[in-house]
């Protein structure tokens, strides 16, 4: 199957100097793409349908900051009904046609109190609270080891270099935090938030955590960077909406694309 959709992607694109996964609402990235090449996730063997909201499901090739880019526009949730190995299949692709770094972002709650929405943070680590692993099956050596090494996720190298990058630019750095990953679709209650505070979350979503594990399985460099849309339950006094994540992210995809651009500049 894998080899399928690596050939018609090789026929399709060129060189990669980095891959990207946009999340909800963080879309606008893949319309800065100069020459850029579309191709819907239909028309790619093998490849999932992305049904969630904010999800365009399409992968884009072609310029940003003079380098060359392969765009995840949407991605694939458990919450969908796609099990955990099936959802981190285009990161085995990603591998299999040679990229060797991988930025993965995503719009979170925000559980540290002084976290503000709109908010862009660096994912330092994560807690998989999905409790569902990616990685459960047989494994093939030739992809990635048995029982892959965690113990640094993203990588630590990449951020520093890009809160360099972006003070260079923009005079400023972004802040670090450990993301957990919940099972979905649901929100999260203030009692469970309550909960992922004490055990040292800063964000919360319901994706990332599974590209991030594959990422380290097949041996790609990552780097994780949250857009904080809203303050997770139990924080602020009011519910919790899609439509509030959708506006939140769009509102600062403009600085969203200015980060990334610079990030993809100075350090891919």
């Amino acid at each position: 199957m894998i080899e399928e959709s690596v050939e018609f992607l090789k026929s399709r694109i060129g060189k990669v100097d980095v891959a990207v996964i946009l999340g909800s609402g963080l879309g606008k990235l893949a319309y800065e793409v100069e020459e850029a090449v579309r191709i819907p996730y239909s028309q790619i063997p093998n490849f999932l349908r992305s049904t969630a909201p904010g999800h365009a499901g399409e992968l884009v090739y072609g310029r940003v900051s003079g380098k060359y880019v392969l765009l995840m526009n949407g991605r694939f949730h458990m919450y969908e009904g796609y099990k955990p190995r099936d959802i981190v299949y285009p990161v085995e692709v990603m591998k299999m046609i040679g990229i060797k770094k991988l930025i993965v972002t995503n719009a979170a709650g925000g559980i540290k109190l002084s976290f503000k929405p709109g908010q862009l943070v660096f994912i330092k680590d994560i807690i998989n609270l999905s409790f569902r692993n990616p990685l459960i099956g047989p494994n093939d050596e030739k992809v990635g080891p048995r029982f892959p090494d965690m113990s640094s996720p993203l990588s630590t190298a990449w951020i520093e270099k890009a809160n360099d990058a972006i003070y260079e630019s923009m005079k400023e750095r972004l802040e670090s935090g450990t993301y957990a990953s919940m099972l979905g679709p649901s929100y999260e209650t203030p009692a469970e938030i309550r909960m992922l505070r004490k055990i040292g979350a800063d964000m919360v979503g319901m994706s990332t955590v599974p590209e991030i594990i594959k990422a380290n399985h097949v041996g790609i460099e990552t780097l994780g960077i949250s857009c904080v849309t809203n303050m997770a339950a139990g924080v602020l006094p009011q519910p919790l909406s899609e439509k509030e994540v959708l506006e939140v992210a769009n509102s600062v995809s403009k600085r969203f694309i200015s980060i990334v651009k610079i990030i993809i500049e100075k350090t891919c």
